[in-house]
């Protein structure tokens, strides 16, 4: 079984067809044999722009319902350290990067569990060259 993290970049894709490309189908196949792990901040990262979908009319209400309801059946955890860890390890990765806080924690997350980091930021994939991460 194959564990990586995910980032909101690809998990939107996925939603969205016309972001979607042959990475992120790759990703999704990845997933399904295996399992995405996550900073929590990723719930309200994906929330948001289903929101932010919402209200520039590129999703229905349904269509975002139906979106949560199929991301929720994926296997995907949900790490909590990243709290714990905000004003420490996230805050100088996002620093020594220029990162925001919330991409600094996908990529501590990475790091701190050895795990590749699947995402089609560019400075989130910069950065995590730069730190070892592989990337899927």
């Amino acid at each position: 079984m194959s564990r990586f993290v995910l980032d909101r970049s690809v998990t939107m894709a996925w939603c969205f067809e016309d972001e979607s490309n042959k990475y992120t189908e790759r990703v999704l196949d990845t997933l399904v044999k295996g399992e995405g792990c996550v900073p929590a901040v990723w719930a309200l990262e994906v929330a948001n722009v289903l929101l932010v979908g919402e209200q520039r009319k590129r999703l229905t209400t349904a269509q975002s319902l139906r979106f949560a309801n199929l991301i929720r059946h994926l296997p995907i955890s949900v790490d909590e350290g990243a709290a714990s860890r905000a004003f420490g390890e996230i805050l100088a990765l996002a620093r020594d990067h220029s990162l925001s806080s919330y991409d600094a924690s996908y990529l501590e997350l990475a790091i701190r569990e050895g795990l590749a980091l699947a995402t089609q930021d560019v400075s989130l994939k910069r950065a995590a060259k730069k730190s070892g991460v592989s990337l899927l």
